[in-house]
């Protein structure tokens, strides 16, 4: 059974466990205390993954690190979410690579500061952040609006996971309302929402629901 490391909070761990269930996949979570700064610290990093970041999903024998190189393996080995064709394929890693980039990135980011850094946060940055959120998800908002269902058409791929992973989360946690300014988004994470294996993050994965601090 795979073994997923992570924690509530971390959209990118439910990236994984999305495709996870809607591969038909069982696996089991184990909690990872980011916010106390477990990844942090010689020997999770030493033991864990050397990088210090969530989420690590442990394949038998096999240790996979980076939501997008998790994906990709799932999608291959399982032959599903993964694009029907080569052409497929590397339009699913064209949108793993923007996610990863710039629209998870910088949206990841605002929302921490937002709701769980330990400080306020710096208006400037967050000015900042919120610029490169604008401009990442008006590209997707743009690329929805022709109609498609999903990223590549009308059934999703481990791209659609990837894209959506931070957006279940709850809108006071980064203060962004995306329905109000991007409609063919919020359209988009809504039928991913209503796919008969998506569940709450907070269900989903370990730790507890922690309030927004700014």
């Amino acid at each position: 059974m795979y073994r997923l490391h992570g924690f509530s909070q971390s959209g990118n761990t439910f990236k994984v466990a999305f495709a996870l269930r809607a591969m038909g996949q069982p696996f089991e979570t184990v909690f990872v205390d980011f916010m106390a700064g477990v990844t942090r610290t010689g020997p999770w990093r030493d033991s864990i993954n050397a990088m210090g970041e969530l989420p690590v999903l442990d394949d038998g024998p096999l240790r996979l690190t980076q939501s997008g190189v998790i994906l990709t393996h799932l999608a291959d080995k399982h032959g599903a979410f993964g694009g029907a064709n080569a052409d497929e394929r590397r339009e699913v890693l064209r949108w793993l690579f923007f996610d990863n980039h710039k629209f998870t990135s910088y949206f990841a980011s605002y929302r921490f500061n937002k709701a769980f850094g330990p400080a306020a946060p710096d208006p400037a940055v967050m000015s900042w952040l919120r610029g490169r959120i604008d401009n990442a998800f008006g590209i997707v908002d743009r690329h929805l609006a022709s109609g498609r269902s999903f990223l590549l058409g009308e059934e999703p791929t481990i791209a659609d996971f990837s894209l959506s992973g931070y957006l279940f989360y709850p809108v006071a946690e980064s203060g962004i309302d995306v329905a109000e300014r991007f409609t063919h988004l919020a359209a988009w994470v809504g039928r991913l929402r209503a796919l008969p294996y998506w569940a709450d993050p907070y269900q989903v994965l370990p730790g507890a629901v922690i309030a927004p601090r700014w």
